[in-house]
């Protein structure tokens, strides 16, 4: 496919806050996050990842086009939203890097770019001596009426890559949805991998 794959790390993601931003507004439209992006918010949001000194992003490019994205973050320097979970467990902050986002245009799915998001990310874990990896998924009902009759969650492709989800720990994220006219909150549920159980790099 003539993919590259590149990564910044702390002040170094600054030139791609855009092109990001862009790209989590194209693809959380569709099911389940049903997110109504607006530039200005994204780009606050983004902005964390550039305060942190060990801060991740893994960029998918064709050519000069950036037409996928992985984010992570270390879990002290995340949002509260994203530790207190972590901290009503008794998780300690300093020993998890937090897994913000993976965006990819359709097009471009199904040749295991997800799986190389996934490697970089872990091993950008292990280089700062992380031993715990996790992420949030938004949780929508069954019957939600926007919910396509082709839809398959992504349960099992992050269990095969040794992720646990966890139902005790949640969280709420407030956000717009397509066709709502006011932002609400969203319950998201942790999946967590102790690194180390499963190295994927030669897969």
């Amino acid at each position: 496919m003539g993919i590259t794959i590149q990564t910044a790390s702390g002040a170094q993601v600054l030139p791609w806050l855009d092109a990001v931003a862009a790209l989590r507004i194209e693809v959380f439209r569709d099911f389940p996050y049903l997110y109504d992006g607006e530039l200005d918010y994204e780009r606050r949001y983004l902005a964390s990842y550039a305060s942190s000194a060990n801060s991740l992003f893994v960029l998918a490019r064709d050519g000069d086009k950036v037409v996928g994205a992985s984010t992570g973050i270390p879990l002290t320097d995340a949002e509260p939203e994203f530790q207190a979970p972590f901290i009503e467990q008794g998780i300690a902050l300093d020993s998890v890097f937090y897994f913000g986002e993976s965006v990819l245009q359709r097009a471009y799915r199904g040749h295991r770019l997800g799986h190389l998001f996934f490697d970089e990310r872990e091993k950008f874990a292990r280089s700062l001596g992380k031993s715990i990896t996790a992420f949030c998924a938004v949780e929508r009902p069954e019957n939600h009426p926007l919910r396509p009759a082709d839809y398959t969650p992504l349960d099992s492709f992050w269990k095969k890559r040794g992720y646990e989800k966890q139902p005790a720990m949640r969280t709420f994220y407030n956000w717009l949805d397509i066709g709502e006219t006011a932002a609400t909150d969203k319950p998201m549920v942790f999946w967590l991998n102790v690194l180390g159980l499963k190295d994927w790099s030669n897969a």
